[in-house]
């Protein structure tokens, strides 16, 4: 947890993702990623300075044979508030619209559902499992596939809702999820998307994995390009400190 904690408040602090009285939705889909964020966020909040309070959100996207009650017991343990939301994308994405390519409707579909509970449940902030590699792989796909130079942003304000979205684990490589996570015992549930492991970003991941046995460091070189020149708000810490 230690290290956990490290790299999340650092984030934190970094690109200030926490206020004073923040009431912050956790996306918790109940991956590895989000879990180690859900863990991390419930670990700081009792050291904080900024005082802020937490709400485990998962999202039951209607798969057959889905059970999260070992995340239930796990945020009863730890004292966690936690909602699960019965939706029904799956059924929309794969057995309405009978989707070839489900990962950007899907997603759409997610965060404005999750936006929209975190909203009703009197939150302020969303919090999303995004990590390291997630930044980089984003970044790169937008260039493969989209022709922009591009990624998601650690802070971002949504007009719409009012709400505003952070990204606490953006400095933690993904290796360091998957050891917290078994260090920590988590709850994962494994996903029972059809999709899953069969998308554009398994195949950016194996890229570029392919490409670091050639050249080490990679993934940290392009994420210093992408702070260095502040795409998409990563590189708005430094720049405060130019101007200062």
């Amino acid at each position: 947890m230690r290290k956990v904690l490290s790299q999340l408040r650092r984030a934190v602090d970094d690109y200030g993702l926490i206020s004073e009285g923040d009431v912050i939705a956790v996306g918790v889909s109940g991956g590895k990623d989000s879990l180690v964020l859900l863990a991390g966020l419930a670990a700081l909040k009792k050291f904080y300075p900024k005082k802020f309070d937490i709400i485990g959100i998962t999202l039951d996207m209607g798969f057959e044979g889905a059970d999260y009650s070992p995340i239930s017991e796990y945020c009863r343990e730890q004292g966690i508030d936690y909602r699960i939301i019965k939706t029904e994308i799956g059924k929309i994405i794969f057995d309405v619209r009978k989707e070839s390519n489900p990962c950007s409707l899907c997603s759409r579909m997610r965060r404005g559902a999750l936006n929209e509970e975190a909203v009703r449940l009197g939150a302020n902030k969303v919090a999303l499992g995004h990590n390291f590699d997630d930044a980089v792989e984003t970044f790169m796909l937008n260039l493969f596939f989209e022709g922009r130079i591009g990624c998601f942003s650690p802070k971002s304000y949504l007009d719409r809702r009012e709400i505003t979205v952070i990204r606490p684990i953006i400095y933690m490589p993904e290796r360091d999820c998957s050891s917290a996570a078994k260090r920590l015992s988590l709850p994962i549930c494994s996903s029972l998307c059809p999709a899953n492991e069969h998308t554009e970003r398994e195949n950016m991941k194996s890229l570029l994995r392919e490409l670091e046995k050639d050249n080490k460091g990679l993934r940290e070189r392009i994420f210093g390009a992408m702070v260095r020149k502040n795409i998409d708000g990563f590189g708005a810490f430094e720049r405060e400190d130019e101007e200062k």
